[in-house]
């Protein structure tokens, strides 16, 4: 099992836990501040509570490069709310006191904006497992090694269908916790079908590393779950949650289709056939 300065990453005691019941982890985004920061608190913590395994907080931005229509939405009407850093990483400390492992997903500036040692002991203070950064490659993640090693911090960096070999190798050597893989070439969003890419890439992953993959991008049912989840260590769903909220005529019955959509994909997650991993 992976140790993180001197302590045992959660993200590895979730993973072992899923390798202990033959199943994938089901790992749930939400951005911060949305639909406000109480009422996002409130939406990450019923995850949790319906079946959610690991939360990604999502950083909201006003330059997304990887988020489609839907998560653009939500991360707009979070900093129309005045959403700041403080505000996330209060986010982060309320999710993580569940006993779930809570990454935040950002993009690079805010960090830097931050100061990246400043950063990664704000989040690991506030209980925080670690950083998704998808738009960030290891050869420009200047300081966020010591940073994320001196606060025991988990690293999470991403390929897609497009990566080389080379790359993917790369994104590995420097990941800590799992390997994000982007399972379509675009942006977030929920889709009728999976990509028929994923499973491809997975295999190329496979042949790189042995650290746990998550895919993502695409997934909005239990169905598809069970499928992604039949060649992946864990399946991501962000825009069919932030969908629930978005859609809702209002709060109580935001959180009703929030809490039936985790239950549904759970569901799936435990319904993949899946071959024991090591």
């Amino acid at each position: 099992m992976v140790r993180v300065a001197g302590r045992v990453s959660g993200l590895a005691e979730a993973f072992a836990r899923g390798r202990d019941e033959h199943r994938p982890l089901l790992v749930g985004y939400l951005p911060a501040g949305f639909p406000s920061v109480a009422g996002g608190i409130e939406a990450m913590t019923t995850m949790v509570e319906a079946g959610v395994d690991i939360v990604e907080v999502g950083f909201p931005y006003s330059d997304p490069v990887m988020d489609g229509p839907t998560i653009q939405a939500a991360a707009d009407q979070a900093l129309r709310g005045g959403v700041r850093t403080g505000d996330v990483l209060r986010t982060v400390e309320a999710v993580a006191a569940t006993g779930a492992p809570t990454l935040i997903m950002t993009y690079w500036n805010p960090v830097v904006r931050h100061g990246v040692d400043r950063f990664a002991a704000d989040l690991a203070a506030a209980g925080g497992a670690g950083l998704i950064t998808p738009d960030l490659i290891p050869e420009e993640a200047d300081g966020w090694p010591a940073a994320s090693d001196a606060h025991g911090l988990d690293r999470v960096f991403l390929v897609s269908p497009s990566s080389t070999d080379l790359r993917i190798a790369a994104a590995a050597a420097a990941s800590r916790g799992f390997l994000y893989a982007t399972s379509v070439m675009g942006v977030t969003g929920a889709r009728e079908q999976t990509s028929s890419r994923a499973p491809d890439l997975v295999a190329r992953i496979r042949a790189a590393t042995d650290m746990p993959v998550g895919v993502g991008l695409g997934v909005k049912n239990g169905e598809q779950a069970a499928e992604v989840g039949s060649f992946a260590d864990a399946v991501i769903v962000g825009s069919a949650f932030v969908r629930c909220l978005l859609d809702a005529p209002d709060p109580a019955s935001g959180l009703a289709a929030l809490r039936d959509l985790t239950a549904d994909l759970a569901d799936g997650v435990r319904r993949a056939a899946r071959p024991a991993r090591s």
